[in-house]
């Protein structure tokens, strides 16, 4: 069946609404439009009451919670209108029997966000339910939803991990792992227990769902991509393929690597998709496809798949062309123009309130290029908005080692721009003419449509550009808020690339350029490392970063300011491009950092999050046992529901408890 637009549901006469009440008879027509016209976080004002008020949002617009399991977190917040100061508090309507939420009051200051847990009982009832969070402050009502799935339990499996890096904010954290602890991760009790192998270079970081039932069989699915443009759905528990899907067109190849070693020797699916389970009839997973035709004319395209199947969903492929005002490379006519030749979709994917975000990088610096971010409808692959970093100027494009797109509560993205074009004259404290190569730059998604709000540069952004040393290596994490010693709140986030500096930045004020010095910045850590092409990982207030020939290192957060100096190192080191970790717990409770190394031979290694002690490699095993295969740089460990899981050169290497 074709996925069902939820756009339909908000136009005059409702054809999709009937068509879904007849589907659906069991959901309730206001709660469904109510979700659709207010997708993630949406405002509803139900009463005016003029001057001051406030705008009231939830931070997610769909979420999944296992029977007997906790959901991810979701934020509401409130923003004030007109100095408007007054306590607010939130009810939450058709709310499942047997899911309850934490805390289960609800109270909201304007400001300040309120992270909200969902956890479901063993007897909670399976199903969807659309759920109105109403905020109330004196006659002031606002309302937001939230589209709340509730799964039943597949044996070995409650973890979904749908995007890079485990959230948007790109923590790296799973922290519902109960099977595997600092106790039993060792080489006599854990290895290697299975190969998936696929037809190509496996770049992406793989994702995985928790009892989605195919082919009439509720079961743990992994998702893999490949250079060869294929998408695989297997078994995760047994390593059965259950479907394949090549998202080439007719008589077109996966594109040639432009003579460039970052991504070789062919480019098809090289970013990390997203899954949407609540898309649609089936869920689907969303990713971007290069290719060539037999003319010799490349491609991009998004592609929408039904999660049990592999089909293309309704309007799927969308083929990926821009334009965007500017005079720099490869413009034309007054517009910068979109090359799909040029470009590769590097970064992983982000799906936000409803929205697909891409970023896209060049072949290596092959000119001419510049810095393109994109949106995309989730319902309908229609492009709705475009944003380019480097109009007038050139190169800066979004590359960050694979490194998903990150976004905060308030729908904000955040990323590292690569080096290019920066304007050092300002207006209004922004670059006059729009560029903003080699920097770390923060873009709403206000009304969908894609603007700079901040920005920071470091004080020598132009010679750091001129000498290849720049951010775009490395990614950015949002970090949960931080509180100081006096109570105040703190919204960080942090990033690193090739300089060695390690910048932290308030959210709420960045500090935008200085030519003279970088006093503006939150907090900068200066030659902490050697260079990263990867990203952190966030655990128990503790950032953890592998840089190019040095080690995992834990810097722990004291008084909101990360510590200037490692608390703890790890004994390995990490060969070029480092690493880029992850991090599995049990609430605060056995935290293991996995990280692979990209030597010859491929080293998966597990850490003890609060020491970096080793736990296990995967050589230590007698006879090779372990041993998956030659490194592929950029691999970011995927952990879930007792496995960890690794891309390769031709595949996936599934690790585990030994039977």
């Amino acid at each position: 069946m074709a996925r069902l637009p939820l756009t339909d549901l908000c136009r005059p006469g409702g054809g999709l609404r009937a068509s879904l009440k007849t589907k659906l008879g069991w959901l309730a027509i206001p709660a469904l439009a109510a979700f659709c016209c207010g997708c993630g976080g949406s405002i509803a004002h139900s009463t005016s009451g003029g001057s001051p008020d406030f705008s009231f949002s939830v931070s997610s617009s769909t979420l999944s919670v296992t029977s007997g399991g906790s959901a991810e977190p979701v934020s509401l917040s409130a923003t004030a209108i007109d100095g408007f100061t007054g306590a607010i508090t939130v009810t939450v309507s058709t709310l499942p029997a047997g899911v309850t939420t934490s805390p289960s009051a609800l109270s909201l200051t304007v400001g300040t966000p309120l992270t909200v847990n969902f956890s479901a009982s063993s007897t909670a009832a399976t199903g969807t339910a659309n759920l109105v969070f109403t905020a109330t402050s004196g006659s002031l009502s606002h309302t937001a939803t939230l589209k709340l799935s509730v799964n039943a339990v597949v044996p070995g499996g409650s973890v979904d991990v749908t995007t890079y890096h485990d959230d948007v904010g790109r923590t790296g954290l799973n922290p519902n792992e109960t099977t595997l602890t600092l106790t039993n991760v060792n080489s006599s009790s854990f290895g290697l227990i299975h190969t998936f192998t696929a037809d190509g270079v496996v770049d992406a970081e793989p994702l995985v769902l928790s009892n989605l039932t195919v082919g009439g069989q509720a079961q743990n699915v992994l998702f893999v991509v490949t250079e060869n443009d294929s998408v695989y759905a297997f078994n995760a528990d047994t390593g059965t393929q259950l479907w394949k899907t090549s998202v080439l067109g007719t008589g077109e190849t996966p594109s040639d690597d432009h003579g460039c070693g970052q991504i070789s020797p062919q480019i098809g699916i090289t970013s990390t998709p997203v899954i949407d389970r609540s898309d649609g009839t089936d869920g689907a997973i969303f990713v971007v496809g290069m290719s060539k035709d037999s003319s010799g004319k490349y491609h991009q395209r998004l592609h929408a798949l039904d999660l049990t199947t592999g089909a293309e969903l309704a309007g799927s492929p969308s083929e990926i062309t821009a334009t965007y005002p500017g005079t720099g490379e490869n413009s034309s006519g007054g517009n910068v123009v979109f090359d799909p030749g040029q470009y590769a979709e590097r970064a992983g994917l982000l799906l936000l309130n409803g929205n697909l975000y891409l970023g896209f990088t060049s072949h290596c610096d092959g000119e001419p290029y510049t810095g393109w971010l994109m949106g995309y409808n989730e319902s309908t692959l229609k492009q709705t908005s475009v944003l380019n970093l480097t109009p007038n100027g050139g190169e800066g494009s979004i590359w960050m080692a694979g490194a998903g797109l990150a976004a905060d509560a308030n729908g904000n993205i955040y990323f590292l721009d690569a080096n290019g074009t920066f304007d050092t004259t300002l207006t209004n404290g922004f670059p006059s003419k729009g560029d903003y190569g080699n920097g770390f730059i923060k873009v709403s998604t206000t009304n969908n449509q894609l603007a700079v709000a901040d920005y920071f540069e470091m004080s020598n952004t132009v010679s750091e550009s001129n000498n290849d040393t720049d951010l775009g290596s490395g990614g950015a994490l949002v970090l949960p808020d931080i509180t100081d010693n006096s109570g105040t709140v703190h919204h960080l986030a942090v990033g690193a690339g090739k300089d060695g500096n390690i910048y932290v930045v308030n959210r709420d004020s960045m500090g935008k350029f200085n030519p003279n010095n970088d006093s503006a910045i939150y907090q900068e850590l200066d030659g902490v490392l050697g260079g990263v092409w990867a990203m952190p990982a966030y655990f128990n207030n503790t950032v953890y970063y592998a840089d190019v020939g040095g080690t995992l290192k834990a810097f722990p957060i004291a008084n909101a300011m990360l510590a200037t100096t490692p608390q703890y190192q790890s004994t390995p080191s990490f060969t070029y491009p480092g690493a880029t970790p992850s991090v599995s717990a049990n609430g605060t409770s056995n935290g293991i950092v996995w990280a692979v190394a990209n030597n010859s031979s491929a080293v998966l290694y597990a850490f003890n999050a609060g020491t970096l002690a080793e736990l296990y490699d995967s050589t230590q095993a007698a006879g090779g046992r372990d041993n998956f295969g030659g490194g592929n740089k950029f691999i970011t460990p995927m952990v879930a529901n007792g496995k960890v899981f690794v891309g390769t050169p031709s595949g996936v290497a599934e690790f585990g408890l030994l039977q």
